[in-house]
């Protein structure tokens, strides 16, 4: 979960509280205070766990024999679920991370830095999401097959995660993060889309999965690289501060082009459908250039996202448009 840019449009923002008091919040109109209730919750940033649920969820409906009883209903449930969780965990970031300092006037979210919404507000925004998964997740274990106590295991490993990211003992300040976000955006979310469709556990799905998962942690190492010196002032540990500059950039490299690699032993072994996402790799390299530049990393996680949507998007559409996948088997 990265940083979210807000524009520095003065009119565009609500004024600051009347007060000096941080939890009392500011006087706007309602359209500007929606707004920044958007703005906190990132929805750019939710193609990271989206994309996999759509793909848990494409891996069932090509089951053998398993389309015709593929649930819209529990997709669309699937989806809600996991995007107020994810949502609630923007939330639980941006208050955490101006907590304990690590936002500032430079930094890209500028949610609680320019005052768009006050703590109080920000705090029950995260609760009422978590409520709001809570709620679609009660809903979706009555219409799934899938046993109550199987989903809900995966499901609140999901929820505790998305808070101890940066709540609680904080994984994101000990360096944790990361292998947090290779988990959760990845496995974890296509396995659950999967089982709430199908009804049981198919590790294989997995496989499935690596590079999603990889894309999704190329957008969070590349805001952490980004912010190494102001992530090292704030007096916490990420991945980039502790292997620096150089190693970053050939992990980042590799996290980019990782999932063309499998795309294209896919592609040799199984179908060629596996190489349409191939199609994004231009994109891919032209990003990789900006990570390189200083004076253009700033914008390379908002671009390191898009590209993680266009090819989750072509990696979803292949796997639809092959006969019978591989290492999937129905029960």
């Amino acid at each position: 979960m990265i940083p979210n840019g807000v524009a520095s449009d003065k009119k565009e923002k609500c004024p600051p509280p009347r007060t000096s008091s941080l939890t009392t919040g500011s006087s706007c109109s309602p359209l500007m205070k929606f707004s920044s209730y958007v703005l906190a919750i990132r929805p750019w940033s939710l193609s990271a766990s989206l994309i996999p649920t759509f793909l848990g969820s494409a891996l069932a409906y090509k089951l053998p024999g398993a389309s015709t009883g593929f649930s819209p209903i529990t997709l669309v449930l699937t989806l809600i679920t996991v995007a107020c969780v994810h949502g609630a965990g923007n939330v639980v970031n941006t208050y955490f991370d101006y907590i304990k300092g690590v936002d500032s006037r430079k930094s890209d979210d500028r949610i609680l830095v320019d005052q768009l919404l006050s703590q109080d507000e920000l705090v029950s925004l995260g609760a009422w999401l978590y409520a709001a998964g809570c709620l679609a997740f009660v809903l979706l274990a009555t219409m799934s097959p899938a046993k109550m106590e199987h989903l809900a295991l995966v499901y609140f490993g999901g929820l505790s995660s998305s808070f101890l990211y940066t709540g609680g003992i904080g994984l994101k300040y000990i360096a944790l993060g990361d292998v947090l976000i290779l988990i959760i955006f990845g496995p974890i979310s296509v396995l659950f889309a999967f089982m709430a469709q199908t009804g049981y556990i198919e590790w294989n799905t997995m496989y499935y999965a690596i590079p999603l998962a990889l894309s999704t942690e190329a957008i969070l190492h590349s805001n952490n690289t980004r912010d190494l010196e102001s992530d090292k002032q704030a007096g916490i540990v990420t991945l980039a501060i502790l292997i620096g500059y150089t190693a970053s950039h050939v992990l980042y490299a590799f996290l980019l082009f990782a999932p063309y690699v499998t795309f294209v032993v896919l592609a040799c072994r199984y179908s060629f459908c596996f190489l349409l996402p191939v199609v994004t790799l231009p994109q891919a390299f032209q990003i990789e250039k900006s990570f390189r530049n200083p004076r253009t990393i700033q914008d390379v996680p908002k671009e390191t996202a898009s590209l993680n949507l266009y090819l989750g998007g072509l990696y979803i559409i292949a796997c639809l448009l092959i006969d019978r996948l591989p290492y999937l088997q129905s029960v």
